[in-house]
């Protein structure tokens, strides 16, 4: 008899025993958040320097809403890094379903927000609230990655949690192996949507 486990619910130590799960520190395995960067236009960090205004705003009038975080911040930064342009394309609420053989497990959920290139996910999008951690997201968005129906290539995904943003790199096989870039946030000095805009473009541009 097969067990349904939600998405939503799901801890990383699910996906640990029942995936095969683990996490690399191994500096070579995530060049992509680091190395190739393309540079950003003087327009682009205009429009970023506005919504990092626009987030410290929003932080004066509480709570901050997954709603709000999206069309504030994520929006904004998906529209900038051309996202919403061909070949790129957005799928909302969108159902993914894991089944685990062996064990008769199946993992249900539905992805807020999917990127995708053609036929590769290229990148998926998690926006929760800003109160909510990276470590709460972070089992809901592998779980989803670890759907991605090309298993042969590397899903990139990144966690956006309002104030922060943090990338995430899955390789599938005989292990599940991911690992994480640094965690870049809004309130930083300077502007940290930089980078974070240089790295969708660099996962943008990737070809398997």
């Amino acid at each position: 008899m097969s067990q349904t486990l939600q998405a939503q619910t799901i801890t990383l130590r699910d996906l640990i025993d029942r995936f095969g799960l683990t996490l690399t520190e191994d500096e070579d395995f995530f060049p992509e958040w680091q190395e190739g960067l393309p540079e950003i236009s003087d327009r682009d960090r205009e429009l970023l320097d506005k919504v990092k205004a626009g987030y410290i705003n929003l932080l004066n009038y509480p709570p901050l809403l997954e709603n709000v975080v999206k069309m504030a911040i994520l929006d904004p930064i998906l529209f900038i890094a051309d996202f919403y342009i061909s070949p790129f394309y957005i799928k909302s609420e969108e159902p993914i379903e894991i089944a685990l053989e062996d064990d008769g497990v199946i993992v249900k959920g539905k992805i807020d927000t999917l990127v995708l290139k053609e036929r590769f996910w290229v990148t998926a999008i998690e926006s929760k609230k800003a109160a909510f951690s990276i470590e709460e997201a972070l089992p809901q968005i592998l779980t989803y990655m670890l759907a991605n129906p090309h298993p042969e290539c590397p899903s990139f995904g990144t966690i956006a949690t309002g104030g922060t943003f943090v990338f995430i790199k899955l390789v599938r096989g005989d292990r599940n192996v991911y690992s994480l870039s640094k965690g870049f946030l809004i309130r930083n000095p300077g502007n940290e949507l930089y980078n974070v805009l240089q790295i969708l473009k660099r996962l943008s541009q990737l070809e398997y």
